[in-house]
Formats: structure tokens, C-alpha cells, sequence
């Protein structure tokens, strides 16, 4: 099995597409999202469009959240709160129905979806979770591997049922120890940062116990002009860069 996994897109439709020409390329077996499939970007609508086009399952990412839960909205600093009430105004009755009935997780060929931290964390920052606290998830979590999203930085956190080891998930293709446990984030595909600014996916193979971090090109620029020309805060756009 070849699982595409993706998180993160933040509304950048030419990030997402070419990120799909790239999965097709790669021969996989299915594709997955970890939410935040809208905020920021300049054409949520159209991408949450493509995700239900291509039957691509997806859990509930903290911008949909905010749409979905008008207490949560409070906690966005007033930029993200501005970009996410423009999102609003952008989405169809549809996609906002559609956003309304994701869950905060899910299970898929074997291993455990979630936008945050496992089991079910939306809102956790993977980078602000404790040793003590990982531990505790790998205990609770009945599936060898989790992914997420969230922070848009890829990482890569292992449990050998002794101790934890973290650190950066660089590019390219790294096997996994048969008798550990992972959480795995997958990096953003439409707002990368971790000071590369292609788009990022990552591709787990359950046969070869590896994942494999793709890098993608994509015209920023094209993003970058739809964004200020939509009036969303100007630091939306210059952090693609």
C-alpha cells in the first residue's frame, strides 16, 4: 500500500494541483488529507471542491473549525480571524455543509488521521507537545503510526516503548524501525515553513516501511498576486516566498 498524504493546503489551488500531478506520477494506491484545506489562501472553494472530486478523505483541519465554531474563531489572532471570515465569503453553501461534517479523526488502512495530535487534537501544535505527553499518546493510540499536520513543518516523533526520539523529517525517503511507533507530520502543502518554500507531501509505503517527503514546485507567484488582489492581509502572500 502507497498512501498520499496531505495536509495543510490553506486555500493555495496551484500548490494543490501540482502536488496531484506529482501523486500521479508516483503510482499510489490512495490519498488522504489532514484538514485545513481552507484560510489564507485565495481559492478555498476550489480546492475543497477538488478534494471531494477526487474522493479524497479528509479529517477537520482548526480553520474549519473556526468556520464550523464561532467560540473558536476568538482564539485566531485578528489576521487569521480577517483571512478566515474573507474564506467565509469565498465558500459555497455546499462546501460549508461539506466542512460542517468532518470529523476530528479517522482511521485509514491502519493508521491514525488527525489535524494536531493524536487521538483526536485539532488544535495541538505537535512542536508544544511534551516527551511525558507523546508517551502518553503512543500508550492510547492503538494504531502504529499517526499522521498530522498543523504546525507546517515536517517531523517525525518515534516510541520504541522506551523512549521518545523527534526531529526534523527531511526530503527524501527514510524507513521506519519495524518494532517502533510513529507520528508523523507531514508538512504544508500550500504554506510551508520550514524555510523551504515548495509545496510538501509525504508518501507512506506499508509494504517497504518507509515514508518518503516529496518536495513540489508550484508558481507562487500566481498565488501570491490572487491573494492581494482578494484583499487577504498581505502577510499571507509574502510568506510563500
Amino acid at each position: 500500500m502507497r498512501l498520499a498524504v496531505v495536509s495543510d493546503i490553506h486555500g493555495n489551488l496551484e500548490a494543490f494541483k501540482q502536488v496531484l500531478l506529482d501523486i500521479d506520477r508516483s503510482k499510489v494506491d490512495g490519498v488522504v488529507c489532514l484538514g485545513d484545506c481552507i484560510g489564507y489562501g485565495p481559492e478555498p472553494d476550489q480546492v475543497v471542491s477538488l478534494v471531494r472530486r477526487k474522493n479524497i478523505p479528509s479529517v477537520m483541519g482548526n480553520h474549519e473549525l473556526g468556520l464550523v465554531n464561532e467560540s473558536y474563531l476568538g482564539w485566531f489572532n485578528q489576521p487569521t480571524q480577517r483571512s478566515l471570515l474573507l474564506t467565509q465569503e469565498l465558500l459555497s453553501s455546499d462546501t460549508l455543509e461539506f466542512i460542517q461534517d468532518l470529523k476530528s479523526t479517522m482511521v485509514y488502512q491502519g493508521c491514525r488521521l488527525v489535524h494536531g495530535f493524536p487521538p483526536e487534537s485539532i488544535t495541538t501544535y505537535l512542536f508544544d507537545v511534551a516527551e511525558s505527553e507523546c508517551v502518553r499518546a503512543f500508550s492510547e493510540m492503538q494504531e502504529r503510526i499517526c499522521f498530522v499536520g498543523h504546525t507546517h513543518v515536517p517531523e517525525i516523533v518515534g516510541y520504541d516503548g522506551h523512549k521518545i526520539s523527534r526531529g526534523f523529517l527531511h526530503h527524501g525517503v527514510r524507513s521506519l524501525e519495524d518494532e517502533n511507533r510513529y507520528i508523523i507530520n507531514v508538512g504544508s502543502v500550500g504554506q510551508p515553513r520550514d524555510g523551504n518554500n515548495r509545496a510538501k507531501y509525504v508518501i507512506w509505503d506499508s509494504s517497504r516501511q518507509t515514508v518518503d517527503l516529496r518536495y513540489v514546485f508550484y508558481d507562487i507567484a500566481i498565488t501570491v498576486k490572487k491573494i492581494l488582489e482578494l484583499g487577504f492581509p498581505e502577510h499571507n502572500a509574502h510568506r510563500l516566498w
